[in-house]
């Protein structure tokens, strides 16, 4: 049966190729590290005879990404018979057995609620060439995934505590491509966050469609986020510790005074607004006003003043007029974003926005875009240049690609307490996983470079 095979080829190698949200790419390094235990390694596509795709579907053109990989893989690959290709993700629960039409090298289609067989699966199907093998169904409980013997490398980690959503946001494909809300429990996350820490890592990301919700299911264990936030960042004192995804609307007055009592809670948070008009936010079902936004936001900043916003933003829903669309650019103002992802909405199979009729004309659409993201632009600049001559801390990730003349150092990158990207010469040969102190001395478009005080 599946899944109960061992991996039949001892020099096996795979590639993995993962679109969307840092949830998909925990899973992929889930799958890498498993699969490394079962003795494949990692190599390029066109050498790789496994080839997985972890995809996406909540941006624009899931479906056409998918294919256009998928050919992408079939031309690198010389289209050999002998490569299997395993499609995971949102997009694999959405079509299901549709998938196997696009490509015949696809012969596994895992939804995302079966990633944890995944491995066993593919062993499965390499010692049976003749057989294709979809798993795409929900399950009740949060499943714990065994944790692979094969370490996590780098200083950052990002350990899933949940997974689903039950708002349904009337845009959104999550509920219906992640299911339900279900939580981990409280001591499986801290085991993984052990782990990570004995590994070597410095920075741990907590991971949720809908993070600050972690508990409020009958799959938790009484534990809250804030009740789990502290115990995370109990573990080490010199952790780095960061969440995404919240909802406004479940951010407890616990969850905003963890930014003030939890010392290694970075003062960084991503809070997801989509629109600035209460009457655009109803038919979202966003389940709060603008004016409990800017509260929210207000209440942030006075438990840690420092805090660096940023955002997603939605232009275009169907029935946004113009004032309903400058409302969104006032609010984007008052809240003073570090920076935000904004997208033109398009319909989402399923979704009771895709049966409005009222949609709004591309260009419309577009003209609102290029201006909400000027004005993005200009709040970015500004808080990227109020950096320089500030002292901050950079956590070493790898090399930067903005190299310095000297013969004597390397630039190096990584990212600070608020999670800007900051470029530093270093004359260690190997700093990455340290904490450097750092003098900011100039900010570029999106980044910014620093000078190295030790």
């Amino acid at each position: 049966m599946p899944g109960s095979h061992p991996m039949p080829h001892s020099m096996l190698t795979y590639h993995i190729i993962t679109f969307g949200c840092q949830m998909n790419v925990a899973d992929s390094d889930w799958i890498a590290r498993s699969l490394q235990d079962m003795g494949a390694a990692p190599a390029p596509a066109a050498e790789a005879q496994v080839i997985l795709v972890n995809t996406c579907s909540v941006r624009e053109k899931p479906e056409h990404k998918l294919r256009t990989a998928l050919g992408r893989i079939q031309q690198e690959t010389g289209g050999r018979k002998d490569v299997l290709v395993a499609v995971t993700g949102c997009v694999a629960q959405q079509l299901k057995e549709t998938i196997f039409s696009y490509s015949p090298q696809v012969r596994l289609v895992a939804g995302t609620d079966t990633v944890a067989g995944i491995p066993g699966n593919i062993a499965w199907l390499l010692a049976h060439p003749d057989r294709h093998l979809c798993t795409a169904g929900f399950s009740e409980d949060m499943e714990e995934r065994p944790a692979p013997r094969a370490g996590h490398n780098g200083p950052v980690a990002m350990v899933n505590i949940m997974q689903g959503c039950d708002n349904f946001c009337t845009y959104c494909i999550v509920p219906f491509t992640r299911g339900r809300q279900k939580s981990r429990k409280a001591q499986a996350i801290l085991a993984e966050c052990e782990a990570y820490l004995n590994a070597g890592a410095r920075e741990i990301t907590l991971l949720g469609q809908n993070v600050n919700a972690y508990g409020k299911d009958k799959t938790g264990d009484g534990t809250s986020f804030a009740q789990l936030l502290r115990m995370v960042a109990g573990l080490d004192p010199a952790l780095r510790l960061r969440y995404v995804t919240p909802h406004p609307k479940d951010m407890t007055h616990e969850d905003v005074a963890a930014f003030a009592d939890i010392p290694n809670l970075c003062p960084r948070l991503h809070l997801p607004m989509q629109a600035g008009a209460d009457r655009v936010l109803k038919r979202m079902n966003r389940r709060y006003d603008s004016a409990g936004f800017v509260q929210l936001v207000d209440t942030l900043r006075q438990a840690r003043p420092d805090l660096a916003l940023s955002t997603d933003l939605i232009v275009g829903f169907p029935g946004e007029t113009e004032d309903d669309f400058v409302q969104t650019m006032e609010m984007v103002q008052r809240c003073n974003f570090m920076s935000s992802f904004s997208f033109c909405y398009s319909d989402r199979p399923g979704t009771r926005a895709s049966t409005y009729l009222d949609k709004i004309k591309p260009d419309v659409q577009l003209d609102r875009l290029q201006r909400l993201q000027a004005l993005q632009e200009d709040l970015s600049t500004q808080w990227l240049t109020a950096r320089e001559g500030q002292q901050t801390e950079v956590l070493i990730e790898g090399q930067s690609p903005r190299q310095q003349e000297s013969a004597d150092e390397v630039s190096w990158q990584g990212r600070d307490p608020y999670g800007a990207l900051v470029h530093v010469p270093l004359t260690d040969p190997n700093p990455v996983g340290r904490t450097v102190p750092v003098r900011i001395i100039h900010a570029f478009k999106h980044s910014l470079q620093g000078a190295c005080l030790q």
